[in-house]
């Protein structure tokens, strides 16, 4: 479903949250209520905070997170079930609503700081053409050694070298000293989605690792790393939504 069609319009930007409904840790994730509203809408409102609510389209594959996106008054598109993933997700959108780049809010982080999305916004003004994802220092051992958190390195002038669950920079000890992790906000250029898209299969270190953004590096494209926030957190599992809820009832 499509509340305004933007086909001829150009857009400086529009943001994308992609929210799949089968996910296969927490099915049906995307409508899981936390606090008295399903996820999807507490992402949308985060997002409303940063951007007008008319640059703002949910990518879903499931007509009943389209249905609970319309009783909040928010903009969706219905994608294929295909998608290999999110990012495949957001170029679907892209095909049909012009911009010069697009913004990229998971659907399961419903605590992210809105600032974060201006940073990625600037980041994407000032390195026109490139990819931008962010990042946060890692600060407890868990979370370097947990296989849910994507850990990054990346040169000094912040574009990435290499993302990976495994826990990395790495030591002879095994302990953990000083990392980063990943936050899933991104920005990508239009082109750089139509490409990335084009690949019908996974490429090879994205299908081992399960990250999306590894297919850029692949594929030759440099990936700017931004600062950003450290406060969100990623709903993977049921015991994550009791995480939030706390933190939301704090």
């Amino acid at each position: 479903m499509y509340t305004k069609s933007l086909v001829n319009d150009m857009n400086e930007y529009i943001l994308v949250i992609p929210a799949r409904y089968a996910s296969t840790r927490l099915p049906g994730k995307p409508l899981v209520e936390i606090a008295g509203k399903p996820m999807i809408q507490r992402v949308y409102d985060q997002c409303a905070k940063a951007v007008p609510t008319e640059n703002i389209y949910i990518a879903t594959d499931d007509e009943r997170i389209e249905n609970a996106v319309r009783k909040f008054g928010g903009q969706s598109v219905l994608t294929s079930p295909d998608c290999l993933t999110g990012t495949d997700r957001v170029a679907e959108v892209a095909r049909i609503i012009s911009a010069d780049f697009y913004i990229n809010v998971q659907g399961d982080e419903p605590l992210f700081n809105p600032k974060d999305i201006q940073r990625c916004i600037n980041a994407c003004r000032a390195c026109p053409g490139e990819v931008v994802n962010g990042y946060t220092p890692i600060e407890a051992s868990e979370d370097y050694n947990s296989r849910s958190v994507v850990k990054v390195v990346f040169r000094k002038d912040q574009r990435l070298l290499y993302m990976s669950r495994a826990p990395i920079p790495g030591n002879k000890s095994g302990d953990f000293h000083k990392a980063y992790r990943q936050i899933c906000t991104y920005g990508f250029p239009y082109r750089a989605l139509m490409e990335f898209a084009g690949e019908t299969h996974k490429t090879p270190f994205e299908n081992e690792e399960d990250i999306e953004i590894l297919r850029f590096l692949e594929m030759g494209y440099d990936v700017r790393m931004v600062e950003m926030s450290s406060e969100s957190i990623p709903v993977d599992h049921p015991e994550d939504v009791e995480r939030v809820i706390r933190r939301i009832n704090a």
